[in-house]
């Protein structure tokens, strides 16, 4: 996984132009969570019922990566 998010991360930098890529995640699940954190992602938030997964509103934890070579 942190391979082709690297991959996917340097594509929206370096092609497609972006600034910056946003991930969100659930608390439990802190292997995602590790691994944005690895990526460079940082924290900025905790969204309380973001999402409505299998009939249940779910809180979640946001990141964000701003490009380092951005202007």
């Amino acid at each position: 996984m942190t391979e082709i998010l690297q991959a996917s991360i340097a594509y929206m930098f370096e092609t497609v132009g972006l600034n910056r890529v946003m991930a969100s995640y659930m608390p439990a699940n802190k292997a995602s969570g590790r691994v944005l954190e690895k990526l460079g992602f940082e924290r900025e938030g905790y969204a309380r019922k973001y999402l409505k997964i299998a009939g249940n509103w779910e809180d979640h934890v946001l990141t964000s990566f701003i490009n380092p070579n951005g202007e």
